[in-house]
């Protein structure tokens, strides 16, 4: 199974609209990532968002590329300053590949805690619109297999 955890792409400033929703340059980030993703072949059965609107807008765009047809699922516990053992038993067994959409610190956080079982030791720099491609080996363990940020396409 592979596990793609995202970081919104970038959103307006609260100051600007309280709702944050992505900015021009967020929605063409994640169109560029969408297609990069569906060019390398990668499809997703599963799209997990926090419910916060730029986690919503970032999850449409990357499911119309990846996982045509397929429903949202709206997670409570991926928020930004959630624990990401919250979000563990929504992942834990499952065979199918899934992409999560959350924030920072949660998304770097859950990346640690996956690969090294330690939350606080970061081994993703995550930028908006990054994404982190985690793959469980036959014992269940995590490990990195890439990492794409929007400069990079």
């Amino acid at each position: 199974m592979k596990l793609y955890l995202v970081q919104h792409g970038e959103a307006c400033a609260k100051e600007i609209d309280p709702d944050r929703p992505l900015t021009r340059k967020g929605k063409e980030d994640m169109d560029r990532l969408g297609g990069f993703l569906q060019q390398a072949g990668i499809r997703v059965t599963r799209v997990i968002h926090s419910g916060k609107l730029r986690a919503v807008q970032t999850a449409e765009r990357l499911r119309e590329r990846i996982a045509p047809g397929i429903e949202l699922e709206t997670s409570g516990c991926i928020n930004p300053n959630d624990d990401p053992k919250g979000l563990y038993p929504q992942i834990e067994g499952a065979d199918s590949d899934t992409l999560v959409v959350g924030h920072l610190p949660f998304v770097a956080k859950m990346v640690s805690y996956l690969v090294v079982e330690d939350e606080d030791r970061l081994v993703a720099a995550y930028r908006p619109g990054s994404v982190v491609c985690l793959e469980a080996t036959n014992d269940r363990r995590w490990q990195i297999n890439w990492m794409l940020r929007p400069e990079l396409l």
